[in-house]
């Protein structure tokens, strides 16, 4: 059996909810895109005439996308392993061929930064496709998988390091999966080690809270954030569902501090309060998720073999771009 056999057969157990076609999906029909409102608030957001659309499909495995201000859209693929750039008519050119990128983000300096899987790392990116690692161990042993990453208000990066993605062979290190910051001297701090499988996370627009999924729990924790430290541990919410429903992935915030993360079925919608809004029925099981557009209110969406597109109501907060004011 190939490695990326092995993988594909690993994610659909894990996540579940890849769409495949209908005789190979146990006779169930594909979803359908739907909005789905369990509060009125939730039209404020998204409009009830929102339309979804494909910006590319025919991919391996969509994760991390990063909006670039020129007009393009950074993809990881982690089954072609290779990084592309999307422009708006679909046209993809890759950035760099790399092993299992995961999750990105862009920096205070406007770099890309990624979590590279099978160098268990986190890299920084260059234009022309070269990278530099910046992190790849905490006291001497190496990070497990680096799964998602995003900048802290701070400036400083923040990423997760679950087990899903240890590439087959290797051995685990640290004993736990933990929540980590690195700062701009290349110095890693853990901050928790209370999560299963720690996957998607972002700050709030205050900077006061740092949201964190947890795969595995299928939930979300939010924890307290001042000078790079993080306390009072919680949980925010759940996302439970049926087997091969999908579970809590990536997440994004709006400027008002609502949370879209990626769920059974789609994308689920919560208010600060923790109040679940509504959810956003994808075709395809949505992994990641990232604000763009001239305006930032237009979410794309990586799920699956395909990047969508779908425009809101409200403005997303970027964290690269409010460190640049």
């Amino acid at each position: 059996m190939s490695g990326m056999l092995v993988k594909r057969l690993f994610r659909i157990a894990l996540w579940g909810c890849l769409v495949l076609p209908l005789a190979a999906n146990g006779g169930r029909p594909p979803r359908q895109f739907s909005l789905q409102a369990e509060s009125p608030k939730f039209w404020e957001l998204v409009p009830k005439d929102a339309k979804l659309s494909v910006l590319i499909g025919g991919l391996g495995f969509t994760e991390g996308p990063v909006w670039d201000p020129r007009g393009f859209v950074y993809v990881s693929d982690e089954e072609l392993n290779k990084i592309f750039r999307i422009d708006p008519d679909g046209r993809k050119e890759e950035l760099i061929s790399l092993g299992d990128p995961d999750g990105n983000t862009y920096d205070a300096h406007h770099e890309l930064i990624d979590c590279a899987s099978v160098l268990r790392a986190i890299i920084r990116i260059q234009s022309d496709g070269h990278y530099q690692v910046l992190a790849d161990k905490y006291q001497g042993k190496r990070f497990n998988s680096p799964n998602d990453v995003v900048m802290g208000p701070d400036g400083a990066i923040y990423f997760t390091d679950p087990t899903l993605d240890l590439p087959k062979g290797d051995k685990q290190e640290l004993d736990f999966q933990g929540v980590f910051r690195l700062d701009a001297q290349g110095k890693v701090t853990l901050l928790t080690k209370d999560l299963t499988q720690p996957n998607g996370l972002a700050f709030s627009p205050d900077g006061t809270r740092l949201y964190v999924d947890d795969s595995e729990k299928k939930n979300i924790r939010v924890y307290d954030f001042q000078a790079g430290t993080v306390s009072n541990g919680r949980i925010f919410g759940e996302e439970p569902g049926g087997k091969g429903d999908g579970v809590p992935d990536g997440i994004r915030v709006d400027q008002a501090g609502n949370l879209y993360v990626t769920g059974p079925q789609g994308l689920w919608v919560w208010d600060s309060s923790g109040h679940h809004l509504g959810t956003i029925v994808v075709p395809e099981q949505p992994a990641n998720l990232a604000w763009g557009d001239s305006d930032w209110k237009t979410l794309y969406i990586t799920a699956t073999t395909s990047v969508y597109k779908l425009k809101t109501n409200v403005s997303g907060f970027v964290p690269y771009l409010a460190a640049a004011k």
